[in-house]
């Protein structure tokens, strides 16, 4: 298999190289470089949108999922997804109409625009920086320790993770925003195709979906129902991943952007159309392969159950295309976040284009070393917060969507809350706050909390506003 997956290495390799030269820019701009020249169709879009949602965790984390919890998540993502796009519909028009007309550079610079106060942009910027920071370090760290794993003999872990940070940084310093988007487009397609085979040959396994599931029924009957074997469905955890989902294409910056540059209204329908029905057909497969580990390996460890089943029980030619394509999802995912730090970064300074690239480019080497660092020394805690990275960037959503809707000026009120939840949720992950009041979690309450601020600033600031300017 080494020998296949060295071919396969190669070729993936000299397609990137193709690409970055085809898209490099010359002068590099916020436009043409941070931007992707802010003008892209509904395919590119939608492969590299769909890229930067799913990453190698996806190939590596949602079949473990399915083998330790269950398919109850099933009707409840496709629920979420169909939520999402409505959102995203409806919601991108008016964000991509407003980052416009305020000469868009970033999430955080138009939201300290919107505020017009600079709280706003930094408690955005810091929010991203602190969840997506352990998030990419800690699927570097698992990429690297599968890897490892795959070739023992090889490098060691912390050569895999420097040799995937380094092609990171090459390939978006270089390139930019188009470049990647570009490698988004190869990701995308090369995971699908991928997932697709694997997912296709656990069914084949059994001889039919419908004898899959009957076997998972003999194994363990609880997978087939909620709340599952471990109890983690419950009503409360649908609705924080819920949220968390929904809320994804406006508080993610990698996502944001993109929704940003789309060429026009109806581009941006499609692709939201074609995320939802990319997404399904993504997580189906997963499921597949959970099922399949939920009979063959119900004992094993997550490495062990990935193990076999993206490697030893797969051809070989299968089997190095796997790998490589957890390699590309993890750069492309990774490398499209890192790149989102810096344009944030970006939109905060007001100083000269030039220059402020040049700030851009050397913090985005910055954010890359740090995520390499978080991802040869990863802690629980640290892995902890990747978990939950979603579910902390989705705090910032109401702010955001705040500054997204209004037409108004708008007080602190939106910044000091989230800022105030932010710092609570990190607290509660990190053992310092409960993590539960009484029989709710603390996530439910924070979501409460800046709903009621969100009202507050909307409903009631807006309505005093009006009394005072009556004559």
């Amino acid at each position: 298999m080494l020998t296949k997956f060295i071919i396969a290495g190669v070729v993936y390799l000299a397609i990137l190289i193709f690409l970055v030269r085809r898209t490099r820019v010359k002068e590099k701009t916020t436009s043409n470089y941070l931007l992707g020249g802010g003008n892209i169709g509904f395919v590119i879009g939608l492969f590299t949108t769909a890229a930067t949602l799913f990453s190698a965790f996806t190939v590596v984390g949602m079949p473990d999922f399915f083998r330790t919890h269950g398919i109850g998540a099933w009707i409840f993502l496709a629920v979420s997804d169909a939520m999402m796009v409505y959102g995203l519909i409806r919601v991108g028009e008016i964000l991509r109409r407003k980052a416009r007309k305020l000469d868009f550079k970033g999430m955080s610079g138009l939201m300290a625009t919107t505020y017009n106060n600079k709280l706003a942009g930094y408690v955005a910027f810091g929010g991203a920086v602190v969840f997506l920071i352990p998030y990419i370090a800690v699927q570097i760290s698992g990429i690297s320790i599968f890897l490892n794993a795959a070739f023992p003999d090889a490098v060691p872990v912390w050569a895999w993770s420097t040799l995937i940070v380094a092609i990171m940084i090459i390939y978006s310093e270089t390139g930019g925003l188009r470049a990647i988007m570009y490698n988004d487009t190869l990701q995308g397609i090369l995971l699908f195709i991928t997932i697709w085979i694997i997912g296709w040959n656990c069914i084949d396994h059994f001889g039919s979906i419908e004898s899959m599931f009957e076997k998972v029924a003999v194994a363990k009957n609880e997978l087939l129902s909620t709340p599952g074997p471990k109890g983690l469905f419950t009503p409360q955890f649908f609705i924080i991943s819920a949220i968390a989902i929904i809320c994804l294409p406006f508080t993610q910056p990698q996502i944001s952007t993109r929704v940003v540059i789309m060429k026009s209204s109806s581009a941006l329908r499609k692709m939201a159309i074609g995320l939802g029905v990319v997404a399904i057909l993504i997580i189906l497969p997963t499921m597949f392969m959970g099922m399949y580990g939920a009979v063959l390996y119900p004992e094993a460890t997550t490495q062990e159950f990935i193990g076999q089943v993206l490697l030893y029980d797969q051809a070989s030619g299968v089997a190095a295309l796997g790998l490589v394509g957890l390699i590309a999802a993890a750069i492309s995912t990774s490398d499209s976040q890192i790149f989102a730090l810096g344009s944030e970064l970006r939109s905060l300074l007001h100083i000269a284009d030039k220059k402020a690239i040049s700030i851009t480019r050397i913090f985005i080497l910055i954010f890359g070393v740090l995520a390499l660092v978080f991802s040869i020394v990863s802690t629980e805690h640290l892995v902890l917060l990747a978990r939950t990275s979603f579910t902390g960037t989705a705090m910032m959503a109401p702010m955001i969507l705040v500054g997204i809707l209004s037409s108004r000026k708008l007080t602190r009120l939106m910044p000091l809350s989230t800022l105030l939840a932010l710092v609570t949720f990190i607290l509660a992950k990190i053992g310092i706050v409960p993590s539960k009041i009484g029989s709710l979690e603390i996530e439910i309450l924070l979501f409460a909390f800046l709903a009621l601020s969100a009202f507050v600033e909307l409903i009631v600031f807006d309505k005093k506003n009006q009394d005072q300017s009556r004559p």
